[in-house]
């Protein structure tokens, strides 16, 4: 992708019902064969490659891959506050970003200037990373983690879809 698409606004389509089906089947199995696809809704293979590129270059819809965190061997996850002093919050954020055991970073206005979502296999690599990697970060005042005892709701699968209408 060019620069210039890269950075284009997005454009605002409307979705049909056949669109959404497209969807939903793809949030379910973000693999299925547009074959399977054009089968289930009986429409053309064809028609299902084309609305699914209208959606993609709309930035309508993205197909993604989502990890199981526990799958890929995380037994901890734990959401942590940064409060930031001597530098901006944005600085810290995008060095925080960099570390591999943070899939989250969210520069706030709250009691914390930075919140971020964090995996760590075991107590031994939580210690690691707090200690070493996110208290090392220069910027960083104060860490408040809590640790997730239930997720009880993950949904990275699910995004609100704006209708102009």
């Amino acid at each position: 992708m060019n620069d210039l698409a890269a950075n284009a606004a997005p454009v605002l389509i409307e979705l049909d019902d056949t669109d959404q089906a497209i969807i939903d089947l793809l949030r379910e199995d973000g693999r299925m064969p547009y074959r399977a696809i054009a089968r289930q809704l009986e429409i053309t293979e064809a028609t299902v490659r084309a609305r699914v590129r209208r959606l993609e270059e709309s930035n309508t819809m993205r197909v993604v891959a989502v990890t199981d965190i526990e799958a890929a061997g995380f037994g901890m996850l734990l959401a942590i506050g940064v409060q930031v002093e001597n530098r901006s919050p944005e600085a810290v954020a995008r060095e925080l970003a960099d570390i591999p055991e943070v899939f989250s970073v969210n520069v706030v206005v709250g009691t914390h200037d930075v919140e971020i979502l964090v995996v760590a296999e075991d107590q031994d690599a939580l210690d690691e990373l707090i200690g070493g990697k996110l208290a090392g970060t220069p910027g960083v005042r104060r860490l408040t983690p809590a640790l997730a005892l239930d997720v009880l709701k993950n949904q990275p699968d699910w995004v609100p879809f704006h209708d102009p209408a």
